[in-house]
């Protein structure tokens, strides 16, 4: 199994150009997360890909700090935001530890589709917890790999032996609110579009 930043790389073309799976699901994500947005806020978002979220939400707020483990990734994203015409979003390479970024400086963090691709869910919502201001929001969307398919949990490990995967972790519903509610989180709203996926709004108690 390629290590992340490496599969990454390599998949950062072929992602750009894959269309969204569910586009209703997508739009009504947007929706519910720019119902929260106040256009003085600062926020974060972590595993930003190829930045097509990061810069639909933009207008929407102050700035924007997206942030990936992939340069690729940031290369098309960067260029992206130029075409665009946004200029309220800085880009930066790296994970949620490696970063330099200061206690309770954003307003909400975004990760999504991201923490089931974490070896350590636990240490991530900690972090996020760490970096949001009081009564902050984490907005993530997450795939619950425990809730897919058993021909799929079959094929994963399969798929990461000849590199066609990245890590994965077998994250379930119920691990995944009771590491939020550990890190002193109560949860806002929860939307499963699908069985195998949550969207979950958080805000951080005071």
């Amino acid at each position: 199994m390629k290590e992340p930043k490496e599969f990454w790389n390599k998949s950062a073309l072929r992602y750009a150009k894959s269309p969204v799976r569910d586009e209703a699901a997508y739009q009504k994500k947007l929706a519910i997360s720019q119902e929260y947005f106040r256009a003085d806020w600062s926020i974060l978002e972590f595993g930003c890909g190829t930045g097509s979220t990061a810069i639909i939400h933009a207008p929407f707020v102050k700035h924007i700090v997206a942030t990936d483990i992939s340069d690729k990734m940031l290369e098309i994203a960067e260029q992206r935001a130029r075409n665009a015409g946004i200029e309220n979003i800085s880009f930066q390479q790296g994970t949620l530890n490696n970063l330099a970024l200061k206690a309770e400086s954003f307003d909400a963090v975004l990760g999504l589709n991201v923490l089931h691709l974490l070896e350590d869910v636990e240490a991530a919502i900690s972090r996020v917890h760490w970096l949001l201001k009081p009564e902050g929001i984490f907005i993530s969307s997450t795939v619950l790999i425990k809730e897919v398919s058993f021909f799929w949990r079959l094929l994963i490990p399969l798929m990461q032996a000849f590199g066609f995967a990245p890590y994965v972790n077998c994250l379930g519903k119920k691990e995944l609110m009771s590491k939020l509610i550990n890190a002193g989180f109560s949860v806002e709203l929860e939307w499963q579009p699908a069985t195998e996926s949550i969207f979950i709004v958080a805000k951080k108690h005071q």
